[in-house]
């Protein structure tokens, strides 16, 4: 197997630079990926900046990867082949020894590995992963989409189907940007009655175009609670946005035993009191990606339903670019690396 090249980051918070590894034959229940494309993502910046535990550096980051299988390690069952499409998600492969893998909830794995933290990410020309991370890609879908679809994908997929929403309720998409831009198109496809909220006037027409059937504008007069009301209260809000006022803002909009799933990562805590839940049953609770079946999952269903996420390719050689675009914002809402 010849060399491959990595962008890794030395040091925290550093930039990236191309370095060539020597290449690695997968051990036992692993393979070898030669990576086609890779995400970028905003959660790749708290490794990157070492806000999470046990980053070790030089790291590869990239949990958001598509490619083929090169070569398959022992005891590797017969259901993955040579030249299989596959992606790799946040899950990235599960201990299955803790008390949640023992009750099969393998994406709150307490040892959960995810790529660019428990091993060396898709930034990079190859990786070598577990096989239970493996997630089979559709032919129609194009690596470059596959790749977002393994974590912002999946976890506005599995965010709404897992939620207690049903065909013709009403539902609330906080935020249409990398993550909330599927989420619309899910909700839409799923048979939802869908909500978009976002900031400005600017976002009503994009909202239109992902298929939304309302756009609330937060900034305007009324309050985003009461134009949830106004429309008959939202069975779930899914927030998307990673702020923590704006999620706040929508639970008095919820319906009776309404509920608030919060996907979007931010630091601050929600102002939410216990009687805005306790006499109409509220509900509020976080929700993960998925593992490699819900990210294979999602992959079918966008196939089915022609949906693909709205991205920005750039050679793996200007990872520094890709990456300064995701966290200014400046990107069509998902970069992707491509290694071809």
């Amino acid at each position: 197997m010849s060399p491959y090249r990595v962008a890794q980051v030395a040091a925290a918070g550093g930039p990236f630079e191309i370095v060539e590894r020597e290449a690695a034959h997968p051990g036992p229940g692993h393979v070898h990926i030669a990576i086609e494309a890779c995400g970028v993502c905003h959660s790749d910046s708290y490794f990157i900046d070492a806000a999470f535990p046990g980053v070790r550096f030089p790291l590869v980051p990239g949990h958001e990867i598509a490619g083929r299988i090169e070569q398959l390690g022992e005891g590797v069952h017969s259901w993955w082949q040579v030249g299989d499409r596959v992606a790799v998600g946040w899950f990235g492969g599960s201990c299955h020894h803790c008390t949640p893998c023992r009750q099969g909830d393998f994406i709150v794995c307490d040892n959960l590995k995810v790529p660019g933290w428990a091993y060396d990410g898709g930034f990079a020309e190859a990786v070598i992963a577990p096989v239970d991370s493996l997630a089979r890609i559709p032919e129609p879908l194009a690596a470059t989409d596959a790749a977002p679809m393994a974590c912002a994908g999946v976890t506005t997929y599995n965010g709404l189907r897992r939620s207690s929403a049903r065909p013709g309720d009403l539902v609330a998409v906080l935020g249409i940007g990398g993550l909330g831009h599927l989420a619309v198109r899910y909700a839409v496809a799923m048979g939802f009655e869908t909500v978009a909220i976002a900031r400005g006037v600017g976002k009503a027409d994009l909202a239109k175009q992902l298929g939304a059937h309302h756009y609330i504008d937060s900034t305007a007069d009324t309050p985003v609670a009461d134009a949830l009301q106004a429309l008959g209260g939202a069975k779930v809000v899914l927030a998307t946005a990673a702020n923590a006022d704006a999620i706040t803002a929508t639970v008095d909009g919820l319906s009776h035993r309404g509920e608030l799933v919060v996907i979007g990562a931010a630091p601050e805590p929600l102002g939410i009191s216990p009687n805005q839940l306790l006499m109409r049953g509220k509900i509020v609770r976080g929700h993960p990606a998925g593992t490699a079946q819900d990210v294979q999952d999602t992959l079918t269903f966008s196939a089915l339903h022609g949906i693909r996420p709205m991205i920005e390719t750039l050679p793996l050689d200007q990872a520094n670019e890709a990456y300064q675009k995701m966290l200014s914002g400046a990107a069509r809402f998902r970069m992707v690396l491509t290694t071809g």
